[in-house]
């Protein structure tokens, strides 16, 4: 295991730095200047030279390079050219919405998929099995922003129930802090609550065919026992592997999320970063959700071991 995990490590250090390569480079060959929009329409060329000159845009590629990972393996990442703040200032006042919206959707999609995913496959061509085929067609096709604004009409424009938009902190009270979250998970969390039970049922439909299950039944095992006992722990493996991939695609789904709720997260940020060109915190960003996604699937890994002993690395 300790070999296992060295070598993962090893592979992790050489996906961040061909991440870190990547995005260092579309930035700085995509199309816009960033200069130019901080100086403005109506800047002269001597004026957009000073600005691209002061914010070091006119040394060589490996020059620029060299100096911004530096940054980062300092644990510097920055100053937004924008705002004229340290990057991880603005990340780190970001974090919380963010945070709150994919930990509370990943508790959602996970409580839920699951338990109808089990449901599904204990009722094969039952009612619930044919409810959750045609959830999940729903969930896959249907984009994530279109879930959202039909959520605002209903819930919040048409019966005053929810809030539209916005983000209470979590230290104004634990009642706001979540009744301003309600739509965002829910929109959010649709397609991975599909996702996640599909898969469950697919996978619960398997084990439940197997030998061991029809001897606990011809034993008397109880329903609950046979499906908590003993097929959902031989299922565990596609099961933890569809929420890891969940979690980590969650991380794009935020951003749309985030902007439809108008909630001030990373999300939020990321995109008016774009907007403005702030090579320093799309860099950041960025850096730091690959690492997340690589983190996740390590983690991912390790615990098939947990559920299954005979794997073994």
């Amino acid at each position: 295991m300790a070999a296992y995990i060295f070598r993962r490590i090893v592979s992790t250090i050489a996906v961040m730095a061909m991440v870190g390569i990547f995005v260092f480079l579309l930035l700085r060959l995509a199309p816009g200047d960033p200069a130019a929009m901080i100086a403005g329409k109506s800047a002269t060329a001597e004026v957009i030279a000073g600005i691209r000159r002061q914010m070091g845009l006119d040394d060589p590629m490996p020059v620029q390079f060299l100096r911004w990972l530096g940054g980062m393996l300092r644990g510097d990442f920055g100053i937004s050219i924008f705002s004229g703040r340290p990057v991880l200032e603005l990340i780190s006042q970001r974090l919380e919405p963010t945070l709150s919206l994919s930990i509370l959707t990943m508790i959602l999609s996970v409580t839920v998929g699951v338990s109808f995913g089990i449901l599904a496959a204990w009722r094969t061509g039952g009612l619930v099995d044919r409810l959750l085929t045609a959830f999940s067609a729903f969930g896959y096709s249907v984009p994530v922003f279109v879930i959202g604004y039909f959520l605002i009409y209903f819930f919040a424009i048409r019966t005053h129930w929810l809030p539209v938009q916005g983000y209470v902190p979590i230290g104004s009270g634990l009642g706001p802090w979540l009744v301003h979250l309600i739509l965002p998970t829910v929109a959010l969390g649709l397609g991975f609550i599909a996702f996640i039970a599909r898969v469950t049922r697919a996978s619960m439909i398997e084990v439940l065919s197997e030998d061991y299950i029809r001897t606990a039944a011809a034993k008397g095992a109880s329903s609950y026992a046979m499906l908590f006992h003993h097929a959902l722990k031989n299922a565990g493996v596609p099961i933890l592997t569809v929420i890891g991939i969940s979690f980590a695609y969650m991380i794009g789904g935020v951003v749309l999320t985030e902007t439809v709720f108008n909630i001030p997260g990373i999300g939020r940020l990321v995109v008016d970063a774009i907007n403005n060109r702030d090579y320093p915190i799309i860099q950041s960003v960025l850096i730091l959700t690959s690492g997340l996604y690589v983190l996740i699937n390590l983690t991912v890994d390790l615990a098939y071991t947990l559920i299954d002993p005979r794997i073994r690395y």
